[in-house]
């Protein structure tokens, strides 16, 4: 089991120092669903939406909420992006309560210290949260669901893949 390190001897919250690890490439890639009513899904298709392009401002707030992880999370490292993209699909195929929905799924990648799985999983987030700011008004009981990390490369641990039986804690 892996340490954690966000604490210090005395039991108090800290930012790890990284200063002794080495550069090395790593990539995220994290993913989320959107629920919300096929109507609303079907708008967002045919750019009838007020507010304007949802997915590309979704999009560029994904990259933006990458870029601004640090300033969200306490004890998340300044990192220097190399990459951050954005892929949106769509679910047509009605859920258990007859929703359609939109999947995310975004990846942030780097030369550094350390990983960029926060900065993955917060672009993922606020992603979906712009859509359902853009659409609130006609469609208030969408929700997001199973936002989480898909993989993580690179660093001391190497790959990890979601659903992969050699994963420790998956």
């Amino acid at each position: 089991m892996n340490e954690l390190t966000h604490f210090s001897d005395a039991g108090r919250a800290r930012m790890v120092d990284v200063s002794e690890k080495s550069d090395t490439r790593r990539v995220a890639v994290a993913s989320g669903i959107l629920r919300m009513q096929p109507a609303t899904l079907e708008r967002i298709q045919s750019g009838r939406i007020a507010k304007g392009d949802v997915l590309t401002v979704a999009d560029v707030g994904a990259v933006m909420a990458a870029k601004r992880t640090p300033d969200i999370i306490p004890m998340c490292h300044s990192i220097a992006l190399t990459g951050v993209e954005v892929v949106f699909s769509e679910i047509t195929e009605p859920d258990a309560n007859g929703c359609a929905g939109i999947k995310v799924v975004t990846t942030a990648s780097c030369v550094g210290q350390t990983g960029v799985e926060m900065e993955a999983l917060c672009a993922a987030n606020v992603a979906l949260l712009t859509i359902y700011d853009m659409c609130k008004a006609i469609d208030r009981g969408m929700r997001i669901e199973h936002v989480q990390l898909e993989e993580k490369r690179g660093g001391k641990s190497g790959v990890w893949l979601r659903g992969n039986a050699g994963n420790q804690n998956d």
